[in-house]
C-alpha cells in the first residue's frame, strides 16, 4: 500500500510512494507525530537524479524489516532538497558540522523541536569500508535517545543558533574597492589548474558564476581556456549538447551523467559570452546546442522547463549515453573512422569498457560533423531514457529564461527568445498566487509551496533580461514587482541583505541567509545584482541601497574565497564599475539594428531600454524624454541618467560604447 509521499508532486517523493517506510512529506503532520509521541524525525532528504539516493532506496528503504525498524524507532519524512532548499540547507550544514563532509542522500536525525543531532550520508545495508550499516545506526541513535535525552536537547541549542549561516553576519564598515577584486582573480589564477582548465581536483565542477566575474574583470587566459577544455571533455554531450553536472575526473572526461537544468542555463550564457570576447565559433557552438538540447528535452508543453535528467537508465550509470566502436561504426558507417579520431573512442573505451565521447581528435568538417551528430541523435533515440525530473520551479526557470533571453538577442534566434517569453508567461501565469505571490514549484497541473528568495531572484533578473531582449515593457513591470516583494518580504531590516525564506513562511529552527554561490547563485547574490540593475533603468536609490546592504555583508569574505562568491562578486563590479544607461527611441526597425551594436561585443557593465520615444507613454523611467531625432531612431548613453548627445547611427554608437 502507498504511504502518504502518494499524494504530492515532487518525482523524488513519488519514487518513495510504494516503499514499506511510513514517509510523510516534512510538514504540520510530521513535526505533530513527532512532539506527540516524543520521536525523533528521520529526515532523509535526496533528489531525483541523485545516483547514491537510488541506491540507499534499493539497499534499505524497500527491505521491510529495515522500513519496519525505521517505522517503529522514528517519524520518517522524505525531502526533495530542490522543492524544499530551506530544509536542505540547514541539516546539510548540520551534518557537514557534525562529520566535516556532506552530500546525498542526506540522512539526519532531528528532535521534536526540529534541531539536529545527528546525521551522514549514504549509510550501506551491511557494514562496510569503514561504515556502519544503516540499521546499527538506527539502533545507536534510537538508544542515544532513549538514554541522552537531556543531553541530546541541551547540546541542541548550540546547534540550532549555528544553524542560522549567514544571517549571524554583520555588515562590513570598509569600502568596497576594485583592489579587492583584483585580489579575487589573484586568488584564482594561484588555484587554476592550467593543464585542464578549471579549480579544484576531481571531481570537478563548473564554476560559471567564476567565469563570468572573470571576463567581467577583462580576464580571458583561465575563463577560455576551461570553456575551451569544458566544451571538448565528456562532460560535454557531443552527441545531444548539454552539460552533465560534473566530472568524476580533472580532466572533464568522465561524467557524473545526470543532467540539471541549472548548471545548463548558467554554462550556456558563460559560452555566450565567452564567444562575445573572443570571436570563437566553438564557444557559439557550444551555447546554441546546450540551449537547443534544453528546448528539444527539457521543455514542458506549457512553456516551462522540467528539472533533470537522471545518470542512470535500465539501472545503470551512463548506459544511455556511451558508445562501444561497434555501435559507432553500425551507426554510422562511411563515416565511422573520422568519427572515431575526432570522438577520440577505442576499443578498451574510457568507462567500464565504454566510450564516453570527447572532441579532443581532428574534428570532421561542418557537413560531416552535422551527420555523425545526426544519426548518433537518432540511435541514441532508440535507447532506454534516463528518468525525467519533471517538476517545474520557479528559480531554475528564472535561470534558463534569462539564459533564452539574452543567447537570443545576441545570436539572432528569435527561437530562443520565443521559449524564453513563454516559459516567462508559464511563471506569471500559472506558479503564483491570485495575490501575485511567486511559488516554488509546479507537477501535475499543480503550483505549491511558498516561492523563496531565489525563486524571487532569479525571476528578477530573468524578467529585466528578458525586457532588454524585446524592450517589451510587460517584463519590466513583472520585474518591479518582483523586486518590491524581495524587499518587502524578504530584507532584513537589521543587518541589511536578504533571508532566504519570507516573513510569513512557515517557521524553521533559524531563519537563514544562504550566501554561497556554488553550485548556483545565492538568492541574496541575485537580489543584490537584479535590485542594481533595476536602480539603473529606473533611478531607485531606494534599489540599490538594498542591493548594497547585501554586498556589505561578503565584500571582504567573498574576494578572499572568490570560488564560493561568484554571482556576488559579478555583483559587486557592477556596483563599482561605471554603469552606462542606453535608452534607444523609434521605430522598431531602426531601434533593433542600434540594439545590435549594443549586442554585438560583451558589454557587462550596461543596461538597456527601447521603445517608440516621445508621445508614448513608458513604465521604464529610463525611457522619459526619449525621443527619435529627425525622425530616425535615437540612441542616448547616459551614467547616472545624465546623457550625453543622442546618435542615430551604428558608427556613432559604437564609438560612444567603446570609449573608455
Amino acid at each position: 500500500m502507498a504511504n502518504a509521499l502518494a499524494r504530492e508532486t515532487s518525482p523524488y517523493l513519488l519514487q518513495h510512494r510504494d516503499n514499506p517506510v511510513d514517509w510523510l512529506p516534512w510538514g504540520e503532520e510530521a513535526l505533530r507525530r513527532a512532539r506527540e509521541n516524543d520521536r525523533p524525525l528521520l529526515v532523509s532528504i535526496g533528489y531525483s537524479a541523485c545516483h547514491w539516493c537510488h541506491i540507499m532506496e534499493r539497499e534499505s528503504f524497500e527491505d521491510p524489516d529495515t522500513a519496519a525498524l525505521m517505522n517503529d524507532l522514528f517519524v520518517c519524512v522524505k525531502v526533495d532538497r530542490e522543492e524544499r532548499p530551506d530544509v536542505d540547507a540547514l541539516y546539510m550544514e548540520a551534518v557537514q558540522t557534525m562529520t566535516g563532509h556532506g552530500g546525498w542522500p542526506l540522512n539526519v536525525f532531528v528532535t521534536p523541536e526540529q534541531v539536529p543531532f545527528y546525521g551522514g550520508t549514504y549509510f550501506p545495508p551491511e557494514p562496510r569500508q569503514g561504515m556502519p550499516s544503516w540499521r546499527q545506526v538506527l539502533a545507536a541513535v534510537a538508544e542515544a535517545w532513549q538514554t541522552r535525552n537531556d543531553e541530546i536537547r541541551t547540546t541542541g541549542q548550540r546547534m540550532a543558533e549555528r544553524l542560522r549561516g549567514g544571517a549571524l553576519l554583520v555588515p562590513s564598515d570598509e569600502p568596497m574597492t576594485e583592489a579587492a577584486l583584483d585580489a579575487a582573480v589573484a586568488v584564482l589564477r594561484s588555484a587554476f589548474d592550467s593543464v585542464n582548465g578549471g579549480w579544484g581536483r576531481a571531481p570537478k565542477f563548473p564554476a560559471a558564476s567564476v567565469i563570468e566575474f572573470l571576463l567581467r574583470r577583462g580576464e580571458r587566459q583561465m575563463s577560455l581556456y576551461t570553456l575551451r577544455a569544458m566544451a571538448s571533455g565528456g562532460m560535454y554531450d557531443q552527441v545531444g549538447g548539454g552539460f552533465a553536472r560534473y566530472s568524476v575526473d580533472a580532466t572533464w572526461t568522465v561524467p557524473h551523467f545526470e543532467k540539471m537544468l541549472y548548471d545548463n542555463a548558467l554554462l550556456a550564457r558563460a559560452y555566450v559570452h565567452g564567444w562575445q570576447v573572443s570571436g570563437d565559433a566553438v564557444l557559439r557552438r557550444t551555447a546554441e546546442e546546450t540551449l537547443d538540447w534544453a528546448l528539444r528535452e527539457m521543455r514542458a508543453p506549457e512553456g516551462g522547463f522540467y528539472s533533470a535528467l537522471d545518470a542512470d537508465s535500465e539501472g545503470i550509470e551512463g548506459k544511455f549515453y556511451v558508445w562501444s566502436l561497434a555501435e559507432l561504426r553500425d551507426a554510422l558507417g562511411d563515416d565511422a573512422d573520422a568519427a572515431i579520431a575526432w570522438f577520440g573512442a577505442s576499443a578498451q573505451g574510457n568507462f567500464e569498457g565504454s566510450n564516453v565521447l570527447e572532441s579532443r581528435g581532428p574534428e570532421p568538417d561542418g557537413a560531416v560533423r552535422s551527420r555523425v551528430r545526426a544519426r548518433l541523435l537518432e540511435a541514441r533515440a532508440a535507447r532506454v531514457r534516463p528518468g525525467l525530473d519533471d517538476k517545474r520551479l520557479a528559480a531554475w526557470n528564472g535561470l534558463m529564461i534569462g539564459a533564452l533571453a539574452e543567447a537570443g538577442a545576441v545570436l539572432d534566434r528569435p527561437d530562443f527568445v520565443a521559449a524564453a517569453r513563454d516559459a516567462a508567461a508559464f511563471v506569471l501565469d500559472r506558479m503564483r498566487t491570485p495575490e501575485g505571490r511567486l511559488l516554488r514549484t509546479f507537477n501535475a497541473g499543480e503550483a505549491r509551496l511558498n516561492g523563496y528568495l531565489e525563486d524571487h531572484a532569479f525571476m528578477l533578473e530573468a524578467l529585466l533580461d528578458l525586457y532588454e531582449a524585446t524592450f517589451e515593457e510587460r517584463w519590466f513591470v513583472a520585474a518591479r514587482e518582483i523586486a518590491d516583494t524581495i524587499v518587502a518580504r524578504f530584507a532584513d531590516p537589521e543587518n541589511g541583505g536578504f533571508f532566504s525564506t519570507s516573513d510569513d513562511h512557515e517557521a524553521l529552527v533559524a531563519r537563514r541567509k544562504d550566501i554561497d554561490d556554488a553550485p548556483i547563485p545565492s538568492g541574496g547574490s541575485a537580489a543584490a545584482f537584479g535590485l542594481l540593475r533595476l536602480a539603473a533603468l529606473t533611478g531607485e536609490g531606494s534599489y540599490e541601497a538594498r542591493a548594497l546592504g547585501q554586498i556589505r555583508l561578503l565584500s571582504e569574505i567573498a574576494p578572499r574565497h572568490p570560488a564560493g562568491f561568484g554571482h556576488m562578486l559579478q555583483a559587486m563590479d557592477f556596483s563599482l564599475s561605471p554603469t552606462r544607461e542606453v535608452a534607444l527611441a523609434g521605430e522598431p526597425p531602426g531601434v533593433a539594428a542600434l540594439a545590435s551594436v549594443v549586442r554585438e561585443a560583451f558589454r557587462p557593465h550596461l543596461v538597456l531600454a527601447g521603445g517608440p520615444g516621445e508621445g508614448f507613454s513608458s513604465a521604464v523611467p529610463l525611457m522619459e524624454g526619449r525621443a527619435p531625432v529627425d525622425g530616425r531612431a535615437a540612441a542616448y548613453v547616459c551614467e547616472r541618467f545624465a546623457c550625453r548627445r543622442p546618435v542615430t547611427g551604428a558608427d556613432e554608437l559604437r564609438a560612444l560604447l567603446d570609449a573608455a
